[in-house]
């Protein structure tokens, strides 16, 4: 691209920005427009490609529980305080209930429970 690594340094760290000319060249060597160059966001990008790479075989060796409770400690300790079986019949219900009113398998109602849970709590 004809710039010196000092220059992509200053780039990352926020102190200078590339100009039209060096962003056009980085939009072809990215296959991004430049709209996409703009407005990338690398943490974004990089959840998903870890969705699309995703491998359900590997989904089986990680303890997703234990993964999150290093951001969410209540995900480790909540089963030792909430009596889960008062949840579990309801949760159940509402998953039965998707799957033979909308014709959904096991796992699609689950997802469809779980979005609409978070986009309820979300709105709150």
């Amino acid at each position: 691209m004809g710039v010196s690594r000092q220059t992509i340094s200053k780039w990352e760290t926020d102190e200078t920005i590339p100009d039209i000319y060096q962003s056009k060249k980085l939009s072809t060597l990215y296959s991004l427009t430049l709209d996409e160059l703009l407005n990338f966001d690398v943490d974004l990008k990089e959840i998903e490609d870890a969705i699309k790479n995703y491998d359900d075989k590997k989904d089986l060796k990680i303890d997703w529980t234990k993964a999150w409770s290093k951001k969410y400690p209540i995900l480790s300790t909540y089963k030792d305080r909430i009596d889960i079986s008062l949840y579990e019949c309801e949760i159940k219900r509402m998953l039965d209930d998707l799957k033979k009113r909308n014709d959904l398998d096991k796992l699609d109602s689950m997802l469809v429970l779980k979005d609409i849970l978070y986009c309820t709590w979300k709105s709150e």
